[in-house]
């Protein structure tokens, strides 16, 4: 249950970041495509803390029986005066780590014949792509608006707002189909000992 709503705070705070982003930002002079997109995303992360919190409900619980952190709204903090850095960390970052661990967490339910629940994870992961997917394109979009090139400005702003090396192993292929390519993260990996 603990993992389930693990899960579910984490959509939730997505549904909220993806929100925020929208108003936050209102005033960039970005296009309505952007916004829109950003809307859909959060649809998509209501959706998905619906899916988590009907899995709940059939054991018996629900969000907010447990305590949850709040890793993702430090990092809206850190990032909240610049919409560049935001996109580097949230979707490039925190969400894109998604695509590396919920294959595993899909097979491990599959494997304990709780289809039900990977089933929910396959939904999440799949509507994941997406959402790194439109991080991606607007954060090469605001970085050729402001003449910068793509992967050492994602660089030098996640060092500056992420705390910490990013973890390997890394799902390259989801990645790669979220327009993620392995020159963004591979060079700020730290390999476990």
């Amino acid at each position: 249950m603990a993992f389930l709503h693990a899960i579910a705070h984490i959509e939730l705070n997505a549904m909220d970041l993806a929100w925020d982003i929208v108003g936050r930002f209102a005033g960039e002079g970005m296009p309505r495509s952007f916004y829109d997109q950003w809307t859909r995303v959060a649809a998509e992360e209501a959706l998905h803390f619906g899916l988590l919190s009907e899995r709940m409900a059939a054991f018996g619980a629900r969000y907010g029986d447990l305590p949850a952190h709040d890793g993702l709204w430090q990092a809206a903090e850190a990032t909240g005066h610049d919409l560049t850095a935001r996109l580097a960390v949230v979707p490039l970052v925190l969400e894109a780590r998604g695509l590396d661990v919920t294959p595993s967490m899909v097979a491990t339910f599959r494997g304990a014949d709780d289809d039900a629940t990977a089933d929910v994870l396959q939904r999440i992961y799949d509507d994941e792509k997406g959402h790194v997917y439109v991080g991606a394109a607007w954060f090469r979009y605001l970085c050729d608006r402001q003449g910068r090139a793509a992967e050492p400005a994602f660089h030098a702003l996640v060092r500056k707002h992420f705390r910490g090396a990013l973890k390997p192993p890394f799902n390259d292929r989801a990645r790669s189909e979220a327009c993620l390519t392995p020159g963004f993260y591979r060079p700020l990996e730290t390999v476990r000992t």
